[in-house]
C-alpha cells in the first residue's frame, strides 16, 4: 500500500466514569429528565503506517477525586492493554485543553503535542479571567503545555493541516474555542474522532448543544463540520458517550470495558 493510502487502527481507551442526569448534558435540558446519562472518560491510540498517535492525556487520580470522577485506570494502564508503552509515544494530540483531555503531564515524555494555535491563545488569554469559561481548565496543565513550547515539544496547527497520510487535524471550535477533531482513514472509511465537538450520539444527532461552551454558534456549526468531514453518520465518534463501548467489537479478548475498536464496523442499532 502507498503511503498517501495508509489506513490506521484506532482503538478507544476508556480511563473513568461519571454518573449524571440527562438534563445536566444538553443546553435548556428538561430538569426533570433525570434518566441516568453517564459520561466516559477515554484517550484513543491511532496506530498505522509504522507510527503511533495518542489523542488526548486524560486526567489523573488526584484531579478525579477533586472533580468528583470515578477513575478506573490510568490512561496509561488502558494503553499498556493494548500494546501502547505511553513513554514511548512519539505524538500527542491535545483536542483541547480542558483538564480531562489535558492532565497527566509526565506520562508522555517523548512526545512531540499538537495543539490549535487558538486553544494556546484561548488558555492563555483573557477569557481565563472569567471563572466560567476557566473552570473546565487545570492551571497546571496551560502550565505544563508552556513549558513543552520552551522545551521545542509543541506543534501548533491553525485551521487544517495533515498530520500524516491519512490522517489529519480540524479546527471546529465551540465546546472550548481552539477545539480540533482527527479524520483519520480506515479500512471502513474516514472515521472522525470527535472528541468534546459532541460528547454524545444525540447532541450531534438531535443537535441539542452540551452546556459547556466557548461559543454556541461555533459548536452547532461543527455538527455541519462532523458529517462533511466522517464518511457516514456511524463514522462520528462522540467523545465520552457509553454507547461507544456497547456498539464497537474490543480490541483483544480480555479487553471487555477498557477497550474498543473504532475502525471496525459498528454493531447494527
Amino acid at each position: 500500500m502507498a503511503a498517501d493510502e495508509a489506513t490506521y487502527e484506532i482503538h478507544a481507551v476508556r480511563y473513568a466514569r461519571h454518573d449524571r442526569p440527562a438534563h445536566e448534558n444538553f443546553i435548556g435540558g428538561d430538569p426533570h429528565d433525570n434518566a441516568p446519562m453517564p459520561l466516559d472518560y477515554f484517550v484513543w491510540a491511532i496506530v498505522g503506517g509504522g507510527r503511533t498517535f495518542v489523542l488526548d492525556t486524560g486526567f489523573d487520580a488526584e484531579v478525579g477525586r477533586r472533580r468528583g470522577r470515578q477513575m478506573l485506570r490510568s490512561p496509561a494502564e488502558g494503553l499498556a492493554a493494548i500494546g501502547i508503552d505511553a513513554a514511548a509515544v512519539p505524538d500527542v494530540i491535545l483536542s483541547h485543553m480542558h483538564y480531562d483531555h489535558a492532565g497527566n503531564h509526565s506520562m508522555f515524555p517523548a512526545a512531540c503535542y499538537h495543539v490549535q494555535d487558538r486553544e494556546m491563545a484561548y488558555c492563555t488569554g483573557r477569557c481565563m479571567c472569567h471563572g466560567t469559561l476557566r473552570q473546565p481548565f487545570e492551571v497546571s496543565d496551560v502550565q505544563a503545555m508552556v513549558g513543552r513550547v520552551f522545551a521545542g515539544r509543541a506543534r501548533f496547527h491553525d485551521g487544517s493541516s495533515e498530520l500524516a497520510p491519512g490522517l489529519s487535524l480540524h479546527h471546529v471550535g465551540g465546546h472550548s474555542l481552539g477545539l480540533q477533531v482527527a479524520r483519520v482513514r480506515t479500512r471502513r472509511g474516514w472515521v472522525v474522532l470527535a472528541s468534546d465537538a459532541t460528547h454524545f450520539y444525540a447532541n450531534v444527532q438531535q443537535r441539542r448543544p452540551f452546556p459547556i461552551v466557548a461559543d454556541v454558534a461555533q459548536m452547532l456549526e461543527g455538527y455541519d463540520t462532523l458529517h462533511r468531514l466522517a464518511s457516514s453518520p456511524d463514522h462520528i465518534i462522540p467523545g465520552h458517550d457509553p454507547l461507544v463501548m456497547e456498539r464497537y467489537p474490543v480490541s483483544a479478548p480480555g479487553l471487555e470495558g477498557i477497550s474498543v475498536r473504532l475502525d471496525a464496523d459498528p454493531r447494527p442499532g
